[in-house]
């Protein structure tokens, strides 16, 4: 009869089984950790920026001749989200930063900035999908790339962002987490330099010369040194813009500022230019336009200039905005006026558009853009409230619009317009919080691009006996004379205004009032949403203290 182990026995057994099985997975563990598990790449791996973005493209990176293409559709992901084909001129349309770009099918050309190079590849279409040689269009995106067939890896890197390397005191191996239990990705000898991508205490992620990331100690790199720098673009105006617009017509001569300055204001943007019948850019300045850019400036202020397309009109903006060739010529004009003058920016004032012309209009933004800010000039767009007519609000695409322009400009005025037959309030405290909620949260642009518009005027309104309504605009500083003695002021609460109702013979008056209280009142919203600031329409209209009421309110 056999005897039976014990419970003291038993668990004496499981324990020591316990213990060999940890030091044989110790043991194990440390065999592995001797071995370097390569990844053998099947397709080109891309690092862009340090992070292995393979996972993530549409198509594969393409390799032929030695030039590196990507795809149209990854191009779109991580450089370019408006690259669009161009029908008229069978042309790749793409824009970053400071560049635009065209590229064809046909020649080894490429088109950068209006000037045109050779180059040793063109776009092609493989299996339905259309390629760019992105290692000819390296100066485009502002890029380095480097290819590395002995790991089938190619890696990405953008030259406005900050690199470090170190170099290995030892040779090391390079392990895919800071786990004590991690496959090894790379080898690396003594010598070797790595780039610094993070540190986490004793380990260090870097990526090596054959462009493989991991982690390696820290203590086995020396001698770390930057490659470059963060380039971060210097902001033209520093805080909150003041801007005010200096109207007059095309018929007429910029005015005579000289000797005047306007507390807080630090841009003017004064009406320089408009589109002509021909679809060019016409300009209004001589030499009292030269005078008052040489009164900005001795003062301190930036010069935007109005671009305006009110003389050209609803048709020929359409036709413009239709030809890529068209939208080209004109930026160029734009550009070498820009030059010509020594301007600071351009607002951009194209009012009265068809709605189906709105992603033309969004291109033409997307295309001047890059090219303003390659001479150093700010790009502002002006658009109204959200919601209205299809040729007023309707032919604006607001997101794409904040999200290219360096500002975007709501004229937050003419809730009740010229054109209206109905007396109402030009800017209510109520409407222009609604319609800046959508342009923060349904537009999604981020606040500091938006600039709040202001108006310096309202209307008087006539109703006559038969309930006929006319109007006419008052500028801010003739109200008080335009209201008969003895009629009183009503304060709204919801508009955020003063209103005053009265009659003139057998007509009915009616001025929903502008003045330091309504605009104290929609100037807090600058404050509250961290706007990037002010616009007024327009310069002469104010009242004398109307100023430093602005910049009081904003600072």
């Amino acid at each position: 009869m056999g005897t039976s182990l014990t419970k003291k026995q038993r668990i004496i057994k499981w324990s020591i089984i316990t213990v060999i099985v940890i030091v044989v997975l110790f043991i194990a563990a440390l065999i592995a950790s001797n071995y370097i598990i390569f990844d053998k790449n099947t397709k080109t791996n891309l690092v862009i920026n340090n992070k292995n973005v393979t996972s993530n493209l549409k198509n594969d990176v393409l390799i032929k001749d030695d030039i590196i293409y990507l795809s149209e559709k990854d191009v779109a992901n991580f450089f370019d989200k408006y690259i669009y084909e161009e029908p008229e001129t069978n042309q790749i349309i793409t824009t970053y930063n400071k560049k635009i770009a065209a590229i064809g099918f046909e020649e080894n050309k490429i088109t950068v900035n209006g000037s045109e190079k050779d180059i040793y590849a063109s776009a092609i279409n493989e299996n339905g999908d259309i390629y760019l040689p992105i290692s000819e269009m390296q100066d485009v995106y502002d890029i380095e790339i480097q290819d590395i067939p002995e790991t089938k890896v190619v890696t990405i890197d953008s030259l406005d962002r900050e690199q470090r390397k170190a170099i290995v005191s030892s040779n090391i191996s390079v392990k895919s987490s800071t786990n004590l239990i991690a496959k090894k990705v790379d080898r690396i000898k003594k010598g070797s330099n790595v780039v610094v991508i993070e540190t986490k205490g004793k380990y260090t992620r870097v990526r090596t010369e054959n462009g493989k990331l991991g982690y390696v100690k820290s203590n086995k790199l020396e001698n770390e040194y930057t490659v470059r720098d963060n380039m971060e673009e210097e902001k033209q105006i520093n805080g909150k813009v003041n801007l005010v617009w200096d109207y007059y017509s095309t018929v007429a001569s910029a005015p005579d500022r000289s000797g005047t300055t306007i507390p807080g204001v630090n841009v003017v943007s004064p009406a320089f230019f408009h589109l002509s019948e021909d679809g060019t850019l016409e300009e209004n300045i001589g030499q009292s336009g030269e005078s008052y850019i040489e009164w900005a400036h001795s003062n301190g202020y930036k010069v935007w200039p109005i671009f305006s397309n009110a003389e050209a009109g609803l048709e020929v903006t359409s036709e413009v905005m239709n030809s890529y060739t068209a939208r080209q010529k004109l930026i160029e004009e734009i550009i070498d006026a820009s030059v010509k003058y020594d301007l600071d920016g351009i607002n951009m004032d194209f009012e009265n558009m068809k709605m189906e012309d709105k992603d033309l209009y969004s291109r033409f933004i997307i295309e001047l853009t890059p090219r303003l800010k390659e001479i150093g000039l700010v790009s502002s767009v002006d658009v109204t409230a959200p919601d209205g007519a299809e040729t007023w609000s309707m032919c604006f695409d607001r997101h794409v619009l904040g999200d290219v322009a360096d500002y975007i400009i709501f004229m937050a005025y003419d809730q009740y317009g010229a054109s209206s037959q109905k007396p109402g309030t030009t800017a209510g405290y109520n409407w222009v919080e609604l319609s800046l909620n959508k342009f923060l949260t349904t537009e999604e642009i981020p606040s500091e691009k938006i600039i709040l518009a202001i108006p310096l005027y309202t209307r008087v309104w006539t109703t006559d006996e038969t309930g006929s309504v006319t109007n006419r605009s008052i500028a801010m500083k003739d109200i008080d004379s335009t209201i008969p003695d003895g009629v009183e002021k009503q304060w709204n609460d919801e508009l955020k205004q003063n209103y005053v109702e009265y009659t003139d013979g057998s007509d009915t008056k009616q001025i929903w009032i502008e003045d330091e209280d309504s605009l104290k009142a929609k100037l807090s919203l600058i404050k509250e949403n961290n706007l990037g600031g002010v616009a007024s329409w327009e310069k002469d209209m104010e009242k004398d203290d109307v100023w430093d009421l602005i910049n009081n309110e904003i600072n």
